[in-house]
């Protein structure tokens, strides 16, 4: 049985056949070369982003996997994984689906073969730049959107020659009814564009250089709009699309119920859009966004069950099938994944469990149970599926490829059981006061060195799953072999008819109505995803109350800003977060609690999101400059056990001084207070600085030159947190 919903008026006893007006049959071919090419895209990849995972899992059990280089320390790469995963790996997925089930879901080839292939070379040399710039540090540092300016112009461009090609396509289709599948491509395309023009607003610098067009709090909420909704429309709506449409072809049955994914796609994309701001509960946010973020995201259980319930709801009947066929084994296990995943990001947002988890290793865990089992597995059962059509010959081994769904099953379980329990060890420790109402843990490293063993299960988990991937490339290559790709695949199927004459002998469902009105869907579509960023961000741009200013902060100094840059560059906030948080634990641990007018001058935000070294908010004074000098230099000499890798480039390399003048400029454009002119005077007090903390140096018998990057760095390190009078020197220390 077929998928797609069986339009009305085109069976041969229709009326419009009855009355001789049934339209002529056409031939034309679908491109399955690109699909094709996509899929070995996503491959290729994907493997590339799992080792890269792999080796970042490894280096947080064992800092020599660090490498000694500065361009493979777990700072840099970390990034460089999340966004080959994301990006590479799934979006090359997305589009290996979206090109194969477009097509025939329309009844129409698409609708330009030149812009399919400017899509996917366009796509694929943005991963490129992707793989060569984040190594090299040149990062915008926020999560999912590291990628610099040029590159962000890029991904606009090509993702605008992606929606001209797939709404081309629907233009010209010849089956007038949208499936529920291309509603929610619709809607991916959509939304991915509005939150990466959004969230891409800024100025640049140099040539890899930019400074966020929004600061502090501001700049928190959109980022983290745009991240919870680059999961939720790049990880989770392209890929409902894609269950719609594979599930029951591999089932062989129809979808559940088309009622449900009607409720299902609309109350999805209105909800999904407002719960970004539960990634910022207890920070310097204002209460109204966090509680705003918190309701809609408990709402969203609702259709994100929904559609779970339809997907597996789909293989009723079909259930002996699924013994046998690992194409929907892997199916069942995905689609129960998205639905554990799902549940478990409502009872995150609860402030309560989000107090425990949040910063903790319990998020990374949530966050692979998602992507390793919803996307990834739902990618390798539509490659098991498409490759012996596109190849006409069956699959070379369901043995391989039962062995593969088993490998990554208990890879994912290795994975993410561990830092689960991590998860809970470390929110607990950190929380732990003794008798003496004294924090039971003061030393943070000591809650890092608990935690260590399950780090190394998290990588065995991870080599499990990614040896079930090397099986199935073994067994697509040996697939192709033995057949022959079928480029181009000859259909027919009859011209569509005039809308008039359809809607004159058709009835059926209210919601047909905009099902076959593609621009209409779009917007109706857009206006269901802007709604919540409008509410949220509106009220916190423009109402002063929500970011009261704080007379002590000051805009940072050159010398200081050229270290906060360092600090970005090398991806420091990977691994520190700089929000105490309004806990007694936290302001035992690290002081005052951080206030939203501490960060009017950050651009952009380095609030950060996982604590694998101690918060750096409160960190400037408590240490003397030696200090920070050797831990950067060995930091086992300070911290005995430290995970935390070396960094000795920073006391070989000058300090680039070349744009500092222009990052004056612009940051004076974005509202900055420097003095008019002041950009003539920054390198001067740049060095004035420097030379004052080679001086403080030299008097611990630390030589140094004061043109070197440490310098730099220390003199941001020192300032953190230093605007606001804070408590005295706290009891517990927060040594890394």
């Amino acid at each position: 049985m077929q998928a797609e919903y069986i339009p009305p008026g085109t069976a041969a006893s229709s009326p419009l056949t009855q009355k001789g007006l049934a339209p002529a049959v056409d031939t034309f071919y679908y491109d399955n070369k690109i699909v094709r090419d996509f899929g070995i895209a996503t491959v290729f990849w994907g493997i590339a982003g799992m080792m890269v995972g792999l080796l970042a899992a490894f280096q947080l059990a064992q800092p020599e996997a660090n490498l000694h280089t500065s361009f493979t320390t777990f700072g840099r790469i970390r990034p460089l994984h999340t966004n080959a995963v994301i990006f590479a790996f799934v979006g090359n997925g997305i589009f290996m689906g979206v090109y194969y089930s477009l097509q025939r879901l329309c009844k129409a080839a698409m609708y330009s073969k030149v812009l399919s292939r400017v899509h996917f070379w366009g796509w694929q040399l943005i991963i490129l730049s992707a793989l060569i710039s984040l190594p090299l540090g040149f990062t915008t540092s926020k999560e999912y959107a590291e990628l610099e300016w040029p590159i962000d112009i890029a991904i606009t461009l090509v993702w605008v020659v992606f929606g001209w090609n797939m709404f081309g396509t629907i233009a010209r289709r010849r089956e007038r009814h949208l499936y529920v599948g291309i509603w929610f491509y619709i809607a991916t395309l959509i939304t991915v564009a509005v939150l990466h023009l959004v969230n891409s607003a800024e100025v640049p610098v140099s040539w890899m250089k930019s400074y966020s067009a929004y600061a502090g709090v501001q700049d928190a909420l959109v980022q983290w709009w745009y991240g919870h909704n680059a999961v939720a429309f790049f990880l989770t709506t392209p890929y409902l699309g894609l269950m719609y449409y594979f599930l029951p072809k591999a089932a062989g049955r129809p979808v559940y119920s088309y009622r449900l994914s009607i409720i299902h796609f609309w109350s999805l994309i209105f909800i999904y859009i407002w719960a970004g701001p539960h990634h910022l509960l207890y920070t310097a946010l204002p209460d109204w966004a966090q509680s705003l973020g918190v309701a809609f995201s408990v709402m969203l259980l609702a259709p994100s069950w929904g559609g779970m319930i339809n997907g597996l709801l789909t293989l009723r009947g079909a259930w002996d099938k699924v013994r046998t066929e690992p194409v929907l084994k892997f199916m069942v296990v995905a689609v129960t994944a998205y639905g554990m995943a799902t549940f478990e990001g409502p009872m995150l947002s609860l402030k309560n469990v989000n107090a425990i988890a949040h910063f903790t290793d319990w998020i990374v865990a949530h966050v692979h149970v998602g992507a390793l089992g919803w996307n990834g597995f739902l990618t390798f059962a539509i490659l098991y599926w498409l490759w012996p059509r596109l190849y006409r010959t069956e699959l070379y081994s369901k043995k391989l490829a039962n062995t593969h769904f088993w490998l990554g099953t208990v890879g994912i379980l290795v994975y993410a059981l561990p830092l689960y329990w991590a998860g809970f060890t470390q929110g607990l420790m950190w929380k732990q006061f003794n008798a003496e109402g004294m924090l039971q843990y003061p030393n943070f490293l000591e809650t890092v060195l608990q935690i260590v063993p399950m780090y190394y299960l998290r990588g065995i988990g991870g080599t499990l799953y990614l040896s079930g991937v090397f099986l199935m490339v073994f067994n697509l290559i040996k697939t192709a072999r033995a057949g022959t790709l079928l480029a181009a695949e000859k259909a027919q199927a009859p011209a569509l008819v005039p809308a008039e004459l359809v809607e004159a002998h058709q009835g059926g469902h209210w919601h047909r109505w905009i099902e076959r009105r593609p621009f209409q869907l779009a917007l109706w579509a857009t206006v269901a995803i802007a709604i919540g960023g409008i509410v949220e961000m509106i009220p916190t741009f423009l109402v002063k109350s929500n970011v009261p200013t704080i007379a002590s902060v000051k805009p940072y100094t050159p010398l200081e800003l050229q270290g906060r840059d360092l600090y970005i560059r090398e991806g420091c906030s990977n691994c520190h977060t700089q929000m105490v948080r309004p806990f007694r634990s936290e302001t035992e641990r690290y002081g005052e609690y951080s206030k939203a007018g501490e960060f009017v001058y950050d651009r952009p935000f380095l609030w950060g999101s996982k604590r694998t070294g101690p918060d750096l908010h409160r960190v400037g004074g408590k240490y003397p400059h030696s200090w920070h000098y050797n831990h950067m230099l060995d930091p086992t000499t300070m911290s005995p056990g430290s995970i935390m890798p070396p960094y000795p480039w920073l006391f070989e390399n000058k300090l680039d001084n070349s744009t500092l003048p222009a990052k004056i400029r612009v940051l004076q454009r974005l509202g900055t207070p420097y003095p008019r002119g002041y950009d003539q005077q920054a390198l001067a007090d740049a060095r004035r600085q420097a030379d004052g903390i080679a001086q403080d140096l030299k008097k611990e018998d630390i030589e140094v030159m004061s043109d070197k990057e440490i310098v730099a760095l220390i003199a941001y390190l020192q300032r953190l947190g230093t605007d606001i009078k804070v408590k005295p020197e706290q009891v517990a220390t927060a040594a890394q």
